[in-house]
């Protein structure tokens, strides 16, 4: 487990990071996700040893990556999102520098290279420049340089950048699988990807924290409403003495033949009528065909998160206090 407490880091007068503290425990997935310039990157690079905190500390298993930050760097992979590489190496060439620095055993290092290349897709690299590789083929040698020496801890900014569509789906399948047993922190802009892997998300902006939760709760921390899709089969579909029972409930949307009946409903966030209508609708003696609940993307919850928060004297808050 890593945990973050109270972590500060300032830049002359400007507060990059403000206090902020998480926790993510081993064999999960968790999405960082920030605009520009919030502090992501700059948490990242403390969580790694790259920058010293202004104030806070970090700890894997209890113990300060500050107090032995070699033992600590042995623990945890880190492809930054500006992939550096030595351009006038070639790839079996810098995965052979990257052992040595960290000190592998070579019958590990045999081993842990065959895994890297095989998973990360390099094989048919192997033999070239750094230098003329394309953009995806170095982020796919920056994340086998990253996990490597088989770390528990894993610190990816970006992974996917540069990716075609078939790299993509195969680093995210590896990253799955690493997220199984390891600890995965995921940095991204790519909003699908996030949904696609993450349990969990972290916002930052502005340097704070202003959500940590679960990805399927993103919705209630947004006071708006839910959109429900509702069509129903039967003779004589009269919806309008629910909706007199149930004034909160407002219709967006309506449509209606001879057994077919359609209706789009703007639901309060902290209501549930699925219950009722389907009383309702069994009492009246109709069939529900389809009822559907849309979802907001985690592109329009992390815009509204994000531009809630950048407002004066503004911090969303979860709407109920067992989310807390």
């Amino acid at each position: 487990m890593i945990q973050i407490k109270n972590l500060s880091r300032s830049f002359g007068t400007l507060r990059a990071v403000d206090d902020i503290s998480f926790c993510v425990q081993n064999g999960s997935i968790t999405g960082f996700l920030g605009p520009n310039g919030a502090g992501k990157t700059t948490t990242l690079r403390m969580m790694v040893g790259y920058l010293r905190p202004s104030g806070g500390s970090i700890t894997i298993d209890d113990k300060s990556i500050h107090d032995d930050p070699i033992a600590a760097s042995a623990r945890i992979g880190y492809l930054p999102e500006h992939n550096p590489l030595y351009e006038e190496m070639y790839t079996y060439e810098i995965l052979k520098y990257v052992a040595e620095l960290r000190r592998m055993p070579q019958d590990k290092f045999l081993q842990r290279r065959e895994y890297v290349i095989a998973n990360c897709g390099i094989r048919q690299v192997l033999t070239q420049r750094i230098g003329t590789l394309s953009k995806g083929f170095r982020q796919r040698v920056g994340l086998a340089m990253a996990i490597l020496h088989d770390p528990e801890i894993l610190i990816l900014d970006e992974p996917t950048s540069g990716l075609d569509p078939n790299q993509i789906l195969e680093i995210r399948e590896l990253i799955r699988k690493l997220g199984e047993e390891k600890t995965v922190i995921l940095s991204s802009h790519i909003m699908q990807e996030v949904q696609a892997l993450c349990d969990r998300v972290i916002i930052i902006n502005q340097g704070r924290i202003i959500v940590d939760d679960e990805i399927g709760k993103l919705d209630e921390y947004l006071q708006d409403f839910r959109v429900m899709d509702l069509e129903l089969e039967g003779e004589n579909i009269d919806f309008s003495e629910f909706l007199s029972l149930h004034p909160e409930v407002e219709t967006i949307f309506m449509e209606q033949n001879d057994t077919l009946y359609k209706i789009r409903l703007k639901i309060p966030p902290q209501i549930d009528i699925r219950g009722d209508i389907s009383r309702f609708v069994a009492d009246n003696g109709w069939l529900i065909t389809s009822l559907f609940t849309r979802q907001k993307s985690l592109e329009e919850i992390f815009h509204n998160l994000t531009t809630q928060a950048s407002a004066p004297d503004s911090k969303p808050e979860p709407p109920t206090e067992e989310m807390q």
